[in-house]
């Protein structure tokens, strides 16, 4: 049984689960069919339909439609808004595609040269016991001063002393200039 605009409108507002799913059935394919029209592409008219559909339920829920006899005036309207802020959001990507588009497809940097991992490796190990310790807990284990601290049982000043001389002597060992 077909219900009237008015009749589905004030059930929805009353929470008539039934009611919603007539209203779904009866504007679905309408909401799909003009997708199909204005944005040419299935995918997107089943997205509009399903954006559509749950932007009425909701204000239908809320009581917001005033005149309960021109519902599908209501979901035309919100179809076409649905439609014009999706065209308008295209186009304003497509001016800053234009407008800086350019730079994001400039070349990135070439790279620094990047570290002998064999002889980083023996730097480290060639370490104290206690500075080799806080380097990787604080760079391999990515853990806070305090929690090195906590875990040697010494103070996060102390970590902190100790990561920078180990740094300091790390980088001698790469040959890196301070």
């Amino acid at each position: 049984m077909e219900l009237s605009e008015s009749d589905l409108v004030e059930r929805i507002a009353a929470g008539d689960a039934e009611a919603e799913a007539e209203f779904c059935s009866q504007m679905a394919p309408r909401i799909r069919l003009y997708g199909l029209r204005h944005l040419r592409n299935a995918a997107d008219a089943e997205d509009l339909m399903q954006h559509v559909l749950l932007t009425a339920l909701q204000a239908l829920r809320a009581g917001r439609l005033r005149e309960s006899e021109k519902l599908s005036s209501f979901v035309l309207g919100t179809c076409r808004l649905t439609v014009f802020d999706r065209r308008r959001g295209v186009q304003r990507r497509e001016q800053l595609l234009a407008q800086f588009g350019i730079n994001m497809l400039a070349p990135a940097p070439a790279p620094g040269p990047q570290p002998d991992a064999q002889k980083l490796a023996g730097c480290v190990q060639g370490l104290r016991e206690r500075e080799r310790a806080v380097i990787l807990m604080s760079f391999y284990d990515d853990e806070t001063a305090a929690d090195v601290a906590r875990f040697l049982a010494i103070s996060e000043a102390n970590v902190r002393v100790i990561r920078h001389r180990a740094l300091h002597s790390l980088r001698g060992c790469m040959g890196v200039a301070e």
